[in-house]
């Protein structure tokens, strides 16, 4: 527990935090997308896909606990650490940030902030599902049948939910700005790590670059694709109807008073 304690008091331990959970989170972006992008695939692939999560609740719910620990922290450490950066330097610069810092290191901090209110956003709208964020229904009115068994329709719920002009926006956005901070921040943990040296660097900076780029095409062109009806768009159509009729709500029934029946 002192071993804990030391590294947690440590700036220089609570870097090796922010570093290694970073790269954990990069790990499940890069999985998180590879699952994704089954979306362009026929529907029972990620539906399919969905599926064999739910029904491994303990694999689910330990990657969801685990990425919620890697998140926590990740903010945690990034905001301590932007708490004594600001204690050591009480005096701040007379220009807007460091000579020769970059845009995005100059705001990975209310980046990162924005990027974890779309987290909860997007937990609200595909994972609880609930219907005041979506801008479409009740999404737990669509189902499908998959192997003889009545199953959340996950292609329907991200086409729809897509559809929706300022949902589509959002996700954009937050993408947006998770390259910028993937940019800054991918290249910044191999140094906290202890990788920074005159051959490796460039490398380094190149992978980061190469990978913020990539993960930002491959999760844009999701919403793009939907918005832009090339996904889904014939076979959602059905599913609208259903959708509005499901969570239509039923008129209020005439109760018969004794003694007051018409005539």
């Amino acid at each position: 527990m002192n071993i804990v304690d030391r590294i947690w008091k440590s700036s220089l331990g609570k870097k090796y935090l922010m570093g290694l959970t970073g790269a954990a989170l990069v790990v499940f972006l890069i999985g998180h997308l590879a699952g994704n992008l089954q979306v362009f695939g026929p529907p029972e692939l990620i539906n399919g896909y969905a599926y064999f999560l739910k029904s491994k609740p303990g694999l689910l719910w330990g990657a969801r606990l685990g990425l919620l620990a890697c998140v926590g922290l990740h903010i945690v450490s990034a905001i301590t650490l932007a708490q004594l950066n600001s204690a050591a330097r009480p005096q701040a610069y007379a220009t807007n940030g460091a000579h020769g810092a970059s845009t995005a290191s100059k705001y990975m901090l209310p980046m990162g902030s924005i990027i974890a209110a779309f987290i909860v956003y997007h937990l609200a709208h595909f994972t609880a599902a609930l219907p005041a964020v979506n801008g479409v229904g009740d999404f737990t009115k669509l189902t499908t049948t998959l192997h003889g068994e009545t199953v959340p329709d996950v292609y329907a719920m991200m086409v729809l939910g897509l559809q929706v002009p300022w949902v589509c926006l959002i996700y954009l956005v937050a993408q947006g700005l998770l390259f910028m901070h993937l940019g800054h921040g991918l290249s910044s943990m191999f140094q906290s790590l202890g990788f920074r040296d005159h051959v490796w660097w460039p490398r380094i900076r190149l992978f980061a670059q190469v990978t913020s780029i990539a993960l930002l095409v491959g999760y844009s062109v999701i919403p793009i694709a939907i918005y832009l009806r090339v996904v889904g768009n014939d076979y959602v159509e059905k599913k609208k109807y259903a959708l509005k009729a499901a969570t239509k709500k039923p008129a209020p029934a005439f109760v018969t008073v004794p003694g007051k029946e018409a005539k």
